[in-house]
């Protein structure tokens, strides 16, 4: 981040919109730009008394969300985890999957949840060629999709796949900006798209690729990692587009936080509400903040 921040903050007149082509001579260090570009656009707006909804384009005040499952020691704490979740409201829940914990752990959710969950898989690029055959046995289950079951540069695999399977394929890792984005739809590797703006390097490329999306007739997801509440309003925010018609990975805070950094976002009847202020619309808790910082630098141009 040190060697993003001068080349940004030398700029005489800096918006948002500009923070990719002053760090384009960067390679690599999306999730560092996107951050860059996102403090950019807070400041930006809050100036002018923008909510960050409002700036993107956002059409929803609520927005549905499901919760990500990692992969458990037996299929039965899989079972309990799940159970857990639904009877805090979650509606969507995603499961981790790899070779040797695919088809029993979905059958046994299947089974103890029934049809009334969505549900969909994500193998994190943890299949081969050889696993194509396999794969279709998920279209048993009625999921959502299947996430990224192949390597980042695997399309021809995940079309291979999206021809033998009922279920939609959707795309992550493979998925860097709106242009691979719409390179992946056209040559059917995905019929579902999940953004992440770390991914993409930004908001505004993240926004641009559910354009893309949008112009394809092909429904995209937010997804989500570990953010504290300053990335989740930005999620909220971009979730609340037109195009965003499946439930992202935007867990209400508890998820991951005993205490965030922010007021926290609540789940309400499989839904989190969407920041109305200005910028990203959280205010940052410095009390919180100061308890956990173990260093603090000051860059300047």
């Amino acid at each position: 981040m040190r060697y993003l921040v001068p080349a940004v903050l030398a700029e005489p007149d800096l918006t948002a919109a500009k923070v990719a082509g002053l760090t384009d001579g960067i390679v690599g260090h999306r999730m560092a730009k996107a951050a860059l570009e996102l403090a950019v656009l807070d400041a930006q707006l809050r100036t002018v008394g923008m909510s960050m909804t409002e700036y993107l384009g956002g059409v929803r005040e609520r927005v549905d969300v499901g919760v990500s499952v990692g992969i458990t020691d037996t299929v039965e704490d899989l079972v309990r985890v799940v159970g857990d979740f639904r009877a805090q409201g979650y509606r969507r829940v995603k499961l981790k999957i790899q070779p040797g914990f695919d088809v029993e752990p979905v059958t046994a959710v299947r089974e103890a949840f029934g049809s009334a969950l969505a549900l969909q898989v994500d193998g994190n690029t943890a299949y081969r060629a050889k696993d194509l055959a396999h794969l279709t046995e998920l279209d048993a289950f009625g999921l959502l999709l299947i996430e990224q079951p192949f390597e980042h540069d695997a399309n021809d695999l995940h079309a291979e796949l999206a021809t033998r399977c009922v279920t939609p394929i959707c795309l992550d890792e493979s998925l860097t900006s709106s242009a691979t984005t719409a390179a992946a739809i056209h040559s059917g590797a995905c019929s579902v798209v999940n953004i992440k703006a770390g991914r993409m390097g930004g908001y505004l490329e993240a926004r641009r690729a559910h354009d893309v999306a949008t112009a394809l007739n092909t429904p995209v997801w937010c997804g989500g990692m570990l953010e504290t509440g300053l990335g989740r309003a930005a999620n909220l925010a971009l979730a609340s587009l037109p195009g965003f018609t499946l439930p992202g990975d935007i867990s209400a805070s508890d998820r991951y936080y005993a205490q965030d950094i922010t007021e926290p976002f609540v789940l309400v009847d499989g839904q989190v509400a969407v920041p109305q202020g200005p910028g990203l619309g959280v205010t940052v808790r410095e009390d919180v903040l100061r308890e956990v910082i173990t260093s603090r630098q000051t860059v300047s141009a």
